[in-house]
């Protein structure tokens, strides 16, 4: 006698999972998934353009090492580097500022010439402004190695400290953002989060000179403002108050490129210590002072004042 289990045809498991994912994709979300549209920023890709920058930024520290190349094979070189950066650049830049004009008009178009023109303009102007942002970044360099006695050279804080990496990330995706990229200069940033443990917000305005102490566990939020010559150290959080349930969102009638300032300022030569945080848009931290580990700060602080543990505020000499 014939078993009748024995006549059905076995149920292939995968094939189950995928009809149940795909029911998943039909009935979730739809900012849940992107199929069959148009091309979205890719990760990988974004990280080789930070690589190639970092390579034009720090020449011979990282990418070749052009040992004993004549000036004419250094431009050669940096010719090239250009070129394939402005390629791969660009298409990224397209990519993020494309995705969000469809999202705005509501469409699936996988074209469209003004995105591409604008893509173009944002690049360009990024890659002219890479001299000006050496020029920072010189300073960020100087000031980590004159405020750690630890730093044995400027080569060590190239080579070796979180920091500056993530100083450089948040110096190139803030260029990119000013001129007027979309996604791709916070995916810069939030791949050097996840390499050194520090979060700069690319809408954040960073002075020169800015040093970052061991760094893991930093919180810079996107609108605060940071003066020249600041430090600080591991744990930080310059953060915003807590907003109600479906505030945070909005910007008071105004556009995204005005968004209502949620996090401190943090004036000129400020210390700020191991696990301070500071939160509010208008709080003010004056110029020198001094921000001790552990402080929970909600108030403005005066210029030159130490703010302890306890809460006590102790006035400029």
């Amino acid at each position: 006698m014939v078993n009748v289990s024995d006549t059905l045809p076995e149920v292939d498991p995968v094939a189950e999972l995928v009809a149940r994912l795909l029911a998943s994709y039909a009935s979730g979300p739809r900012t849940m998934h992107h199929l069959g549209a148009y091309e979205l920023p890719q990760m990988a890709e974004v990280v080789k353009c930070v690589d190639e920058i970092r390579a034009l930024l720090f020449p011979g520290f990282v990418g070749a090492p052009l040992v004993g190349a004549a000036e004419a094979d250094i431009r050669a070189h940096v010719g090239e580097r250009l070129h394939d950066l402005a390629r791969r650049l660009e298409r990224q830049v397209y990519r993020g500022l494309h995705h969000r004009c469809q999202l705005s008009k509501g469409s699936r178009d996988h074209d469209c010439a003004h995105c591409a023109e604008a893509a173009g303009g944002v690049t360009w102007r990024f890659l002219a402004a890479l001299p000006e942002v050496r020029g920072i970044l010189a300073t960020d360099v100087e000031a980590a190695y004159e405020g750690d006695p630890a730093a044995t050279g400027t080569d060590e804080v190239i080579f070796c400290y979180p920091g500056l990496h993530a100083i450089t990330a948040y110096r190139v995706a803030h260029r990119l953002l000013a001129e007027g990229a979309s996604i791709i200069p916070r995916m810069i940033t939030e791949h050097a989060h996840h390499l050194t443990g520090i979060d700069l917000h690319p809408g954040a305005t960073i002075g020169r000179g800015f040093f970052i102490d061991h760094g893991t566990g930093i919180v810079v939020g996107e609108t605060s403002t940071i003066g020249d010559h600041v430090r600080i150290y591991q744990g930080v959080t310059l953060g915003a108050l807590s907003l109600p349930r479906g505030k945070a969102h909005g910007v008071d009638g105004q556009d995204a490129q005005h968004v209502k300032k949620r996090h401190p300022t943090i004036e000129d030569d400020v210390i700020i210590y191991a696990n301070a945080t500071i939160l509010g848009g208008g709080t003010v931290i004056g110029k020198g002072a001094v921000i001790g580990g552990n402080c929970w700060v909600t108030r403005s602080v005066p210029p030159g004042a130490r703010i302890t543990v306890d809460g006590a505020t102790v006035a400029p000499p």
